[in-house]
């Protein structure tokens, strides 16, 4: 039984203390034993750039290329970032298989609200003109995320690490959004997750780590890694009244075709 680790950040300083001088070892263990793919995600022109460094440099890991709304802060040429990310979105050689990680994240209350969505929407726009799905960050911002999603009916993607509400993601689902589960599925206190899983259309699932975040119970607290999917899998696939086997393949399936991988 393998695992689809449909979003992680395995270039993240985390696993540089961890594995010395990089989380290659890791990654290729993982990746022969307990996973079948990943997605490493990048959150910035540069760590886009590290994350498809390290997927040329296994079989199995793809990339999804963009900025991340918190990543705003530090940047402030928007048309210069955007062709970077474009173009490495367009190098068949990267593995790109997303934009993103892009969205909205209100958590701090000196958030840039409007500069994070100029960025977003101006993403948006992008995945539009390649045609290429879209990977969505929304923390405290489900409304105004929604406006988003709603303005660009031809765009699809997944809310990664989902935490809205039943009847949020059930619209997402009418859009074509999938909605993805972190290790926060597990959680004691995940009630609303829970919920969520309950009613969304099996075939709109995915799991994910983000890793090296979010560890799942009852390593909650640890350097999170792909590995670590087998509890997400477990607590998923007892809500969806079916085996970990089969739970596993479920969402390996929904994400090679949503990510478009054969």
């Amino acid at each position: 039984m393998k695992y689809f680790d449909s979003h992680a950040h395995y270039y993240d300083e985390r696993f540089t203390e961890e594995y010395s001088e990089s989380a290659d070892s890791l990654i290729s263990a993982l990746l022969s034993t307990s996973v079948s793919y990943i997605v490493n995600v990048g959150t910035s022109p540069d760590t886009s750039r590290s994350a498809v460094e390290q997927a040329r440099a296994h079989k199995n890991m793809y990339t999804a290329i963009g900025i991340h709304p918190s990543d705003t802060r530090f940047l402030s040429d928007m048309e210069s970032e955007l062709a970077e990310i474009e173009s490495l979105i367009t190098d068949k050689e990267n593995k790109c298989v997303a934009l993103g990680e892009i969205g909205l994240d209100y958590h701090y209350p000196d958030t840039d609200k409007d500069k994070q969505r100029m960025y977003f929407e101006a993403q948006m726009r992008l995945a539009e003109r390649l045609g290429i799905p879209v990977v969505i960050h929304d923390r405290e911002a489900h409304g105004d995320i929604m406006d988003v999603l709603r303005a660009f009916p031809k765009v699809r993607g997944v809310l990664h690490s989902f935490s809205g509400s039943c009847e949020m993601a059930q619209e997402l689902v009418r859009l074509g959004y999938m909605i993805s589960f972190s290790g926060t599925l597990t959680f004691k206190n995940a009630r609303k997750p829970r919920e969520v899983a309950a009613v969304v259309p099996k075939e709109y699932i995915l799991i994910e780590t983000d890793s090296p975040y979010l560890a799942p119970h009852p390593i909650r607290g640890s350097l999170n890694h792909s590995g670590n999917l087998v509890y997400t899998n477990c607590v998923l696939a007892e809500i969806l009244s079916i085996t970990p086997e089969e739970c596993a393949a479920l969402t390996e399936g929904n994400a090679k075709r949503f990510f478009g991988i054969e």
